[in-house]
């Protein structure tokens, strides 16, 4: 991924500007619990969202993108926290279906188990579009496309950036891997193209992986277990920034010096993640955008209207060195 976006206020506004001016409206905002049905006699589209948690950094900003979007856009929306149960999300998208709204949008806590619900929103003709993470239908019919990042090309960057990095190395390179939520899209994903990447070099090896379940405190935890079962650890993959952030405080508390003693890759770019990147204790992060709310307004608008969409639609992004985290920092809106 070559050149480093930088993603400044003025482009956010535009992005919003334009959800604004491509759906138009009045804002409002609303719960999941807000009774009522569709508004279809004021032209005023409904959405209802079920969202995974709240379980990371990157996860409340793609949150927040959202309901901002919507309210710019003149979209009513009624929001769901699943709270990381993929229960929770089916009794919402059922209730959404009762209440007749106009699209159904939602970020997958897993990526089996839909088809029952994705047919009742199908035979009740409420469009279905998938945010963030997909699922494994094999009813492509069953939702009208997916807007969210390369998982696979996240974790080949990450890979390919080590075994550059490594190149050298005539010895094994013992590598750690914190995991996402077990079948998780992103979890799935990553760990393939990470593993397919580092495939390059015999010499790389990952001698642990186990979720963390995208949290601090999974990351914490787990490290801990890897650092006592295993006296040499070399590179520490984590699926996302947060389990990295985690990860930085057993390392510390085990007397070694992250970004140095044990090099560190991440996934996602949130603030949090690049400071750490800038402070040199994370040494390479993978970008994964939440900002996904201006296109996903879009999209809603254009299914409502019946219009095709392409059943794939990736987000931009890049990746991150040390240096690249200090100059991104000062505009980093998440």
């Amino acid at each position: 991924m070559g050149k480093m976006r930088t993603q400044s206020a003025p482009w956010r506004a535009a992005a919003v500007l334009a959800s604004v001016l491509l759906v138009g409206g009045v804002a409002a905002c609303g719960n999941s619990d807000t009774g009522g049905g569709g508004t279809k006699d004021d032209g005023k589209i409904t959405m209802g969202f079920s969202q995974v948690g709240a379980e990371s950094g990157w996860r409340t900003a793609n949150t927040t993108s959202i309901k901002e979007s919507a309210a710019a856009a003149g979209v009513e929306l009624k929001f769901d926290d699943a709270q990381q149960k993929q229960e929770n999300q089916i009794k919402a998208i059922r209730n959404y279906i009762q209440q007749k709204v106009d699209v159904i949008a939602f970020s997958p806590v897993v990526e089996s188990g839909w088809d029952t619900v994705l047919k009742e929103a199908k035979d009740a003709k409420i469009p279905v579009i998938l945010t963030d993470r997909s699922v494994d239908s094999a009813d492509k019919t069953l939702y009208k496309t997916f807007l969210g990042s390369d998982f696979v090309k996240e974790g080949k960057l990450a890979g390919e950036w080590l075994v550059e990095q490594k190149k050298s190395a005539t010895g094994t390179v013992n590598i750690v891997e914190l995991q996402g939520n077990t079948g998780a899209a992103p979890a799935n994903d990553r760990k393939k193209g990470f593993g397919e990447a580092i495939a390059a070099n015999p010499n790389l090896k990952i001698i642990a992986s186990q979720p963390g379940d995208f949290t601090r405190a999974g990351g914490k935890q787990v490290m801990e277990q890897f650092l006592k079962a295993n006296p040499k650890i070399d590179v520490l993959f984590a699926h996302n920034d947060d389990m990295g952030l985690g990860a930085l405080e057993a390392i510390t508390a085990a007397g070694k010096v992250p970004g140095k003693d044990i090099t560190i890759i991440t996934v996602d770019a949130v603030k949090d993640g690049m400071q750490a990147l800038a402070d040199g204790k994370f040494n390479f992060i993978a970008e994964c955008s939440p900002l996904l709310g201006p296109q996903l307004m879009d999209l809603a608008k254009k299914v409502h209207a019946g219009e095709e969409v392409p059943p794939r639609i990736e987000t931009e992004e890049t990746t991150f060195t040390t240096e690249q985290a200090k100059e991104a920092l000062p505009n980093r809106k998440y």
